[in-house]
């Protein structure tokens, strides 16, 4: 099945849901009809989301299971949420000092020193 389409062809408009109809019976229900903000989401999005959910939300193993980094991970949840029409807290992006954070993830035990390790490397290679 393919996904409601958001937008007019003709115009570029919003669509809304009208009609719904049983697919068994074929009985049909006429009105206007609020779509959940998961219906907005572009296919990359729902499959990020699928990742994330599916690692219960620890960012750790959604790491281990894309290959991306921390910091990649949470823009990418950042730019879901923004997708889905919520507003993203500034506080949420990534901090002034990664590093720090990094540390402070290993001192609350989020991460271990082998991981910790990792992130400061990708952060010094960016960095140069």
């Amino acid at each position: 099945m393919t996904n409601i389409p958001q937008k007019c062809p003709s115009c570029a408009a919003p669509l809304v849901v009208t009609q719904l109809t049983c697919s068994v019976c074929g009985t049909g229900v006429v009105g206007r009809f609020e779509l959940s903000p998961f219906f907005r989401l572009s296919t990359p999005s729902l499959q990020f989301l699928e990742t994330f959910i599916r690692n219960r939300g620890n960012v750790k193993e959604v790491e281990r299971e894309t290959g991306e980094s921390y910091w990649a991970i949470r823009r990418r949840l950042d730019e879901v949420i923004a997708e889905m029409g919520f507003a993203v807290q500034e506080a949420e992006g990534q901090p002034a000092n990664p590093r720090q954070d990094v540390l402070e993830r290993l001192s609350r035990g989020e991460i271990d020193l082998q991981e910790a390790t990792r992130l400061l490397t990708q952060l010094g290679k960016r960095a140069a």
